[in-house]
């Protein structure tokens, strides 16, 4: 049941623009699916779901789908779009973005699949980036500079 809904939810949101969980899980009732809000949360977790800006400047989920050759175009163009600055502090790096773009953001950074990355933590407009080593730090800076800069 959970492998089709997760289904329904990525046809849903590439179909319509779904701007809050109350509008998911309303087209989710009305496609045959009972869910709660606690449902609806932890499926747009599991599935990686992000907010983004859509074209007449409300915000909408989308599905963030990662090639296996690295970066899709559409991580890439968050990462673009949203990115602000980063700082360097440690191990850590601190990305600053656009208001609401920060979990989308933090999603390509974590799309990249940095083995030195240990993980990142996303707020409203601030990501911080864990790394193993300053090396990491270089390399992840570099990556996202590269990314930004195309």
């Amino acid at each position: 049941m959970k492998l089709k809904r997760h289904e329904k939810i990525i046809e849903l949101v590439n179909k319509y623009e779904i701007e809050t969980q109350e509008e998911l899980a309303k087209l989710l009732n009305e496609a045959g699916f009972r869910v709660t809000q606690a449902t609806i949360s932890r499926d747009i977790r599991e599935l990686r779901l992000s907010k983004v800006n859509s074209h007449d400047g409300k915000q909408k989920y989308i599905a963030m789908t990662v090639k296996d050759t690295g970066m899709s175009d559409k991580l890439s163009r968050v990462l673009k779009e949203g990115y602000v600055s980063s700082t360097e502090a440690s191990h850590l790096v601190v990305v600053r973005t656009v208001s609401g773009m920060a979990m989308a953001v933090a999603a390509a950074i974590d799309a990249m699949e940095l083995s030195g990355l240990a993980g990142c933590i996303a707020g409203d407009d601030t990501i911080m980036c864990a790394l193993r080593s300053d090396a990491d730090v270089d390399m992840l800076l570099g990556r996202i500079n590269k990314v930004v800069n195309q």
